[in-house]
């Protein structure tokens, strides 16, 4: 039933940790189910103008849309979206597995679309994005939207781009990752954080197929590249993420939302009812952390906000 509170156990972990999860959680706070009855939800986006969530359900190939005033609705059709963002403007970003490209979502409505391509071929199926407060787009690219993920491939790798909407030039940032996903950046813009799901047989380098699933800190290069050495490396499920403003980095798991600190130490695992993809900051204070897990979504108060894109003055 819609709106009902569900009775969670919301962590396990040792006393310590467990006290510092708590730490992390509203009073009293419990997981929400908002909606379901979809097929695979992912890629969730707070729109804070118009006060609600969009976010995607693949199978389907829809945008949904969901608010306190008006429940769930289909937001718009679209070809098997993934992730979604705003960019500093305010814009909403899709990255579309069927078309293998990202997208831009102007004020009238119209799409513009802002790279499908590298060197002349076709991405695989770019994942998710995050945006840095100078607007350039960094993007995950692995063949998770090709059938069997590997027919109609045209890019020699499982990549992490970098695309800079002003001169449309695209550059590879990571190429040793066997199939990254979620990413984001730390409060301040130091650090790029990027989830790797792990050892797949479909990367055409065999030497990265038996990776283990991690989330990897790499230090931001005022170029717009990284360091190619990890800052650290922590070995644990992953999908989605997004921050808070104290740095603790939210990454969906098996069982639930793992918080790390930002030295990449584990806190805890907040559970829920369904496996999640990706979760989000929102809501009129940002606390709200909105959860896309399977066929439903979901969502729990923090004691933090999210950290928010600065926006062009």
């Amino acid at each position: 039933m819609l709106n009902t509170l569900l009775t969670l156990a919301l962590f396990a972990a040792q006393d310590v940790e467990a006290s510092e999860l708590t730490a992390l959680l509203a009073p009293e706070a419990e997981v929400v189910k908002l909606a379901g009855d979809m097929k695979f939800t992912e890629g969730p986006v707070w729109l804070p103008k118009e006060k609600k969530l969009v976010f995607s359900d693949i199978p389907s190939a829809k945008l949904m849309e969901w608010s306190e005033s008006g429940g769930l609705k289909v937001f718009r059709e679209s070809p098997n979206p993934n992730g979604n963002l705003l960019d500093r403007e305010g814009r909403l970003l899709t990255c579309r597995h069927g078309a293998r490209d990202i997208v831009r979502t102007e004020e009238d409505g119209e799409l513009t679309v802002l790279c499908e391509r590298f060197e002349g071929k076709r991405f695989n199926s770019p994942n998710d994005v995050a945006v840095k407060s100078d607007g350039t787009l960094w993007f995950t690219d692995p063949p998770w939207g090709l059938p069997r993920q590997r027919e109609g491939k045209e890019q020699p790798g499982h990549w992490v781009f970098r695309l800079d909407p002003e001169t449309k030039e695209v550059r590879v940032l990571v190429k040793d990752l066997c199939m990254p996903n979620g990413l984001a950046f730390s409060p301040d813009e130091r650090y790029l954080y990027i989830a790797d799901t792990g050892g797949h047989g479909s990367n055409p380098d065999e030497s990265l197929r038996q990776l283990p699933p991690t989330v990897t800190a790499y230090e931001v290069r005022s170029d717009g590249t990284l360091k190619p050495k990890p800052v650290w490396k922590t070995e644990t499920r992953c999908d989605g993420m997004c921050v808070d403003v104290k740095g603790h980095i939210y990454t969906t798991s098996g069982e639930g939302v793992t918080v790390l600190r930002p030295d990449g130490e584990i806190i805890g695992t907040i559970k829920t009812p369904e496996s999640p993809a990706n979760c989000c900051f929102g809501g009129d204070d940002f606390k709200t952390l909105y959860i896309t897990a399977r066929t439903s979504l979901y969502s729990v108060e923090l004691a933090n906000a999210g950290c928010e894109i600065p926006k062009e003055s």
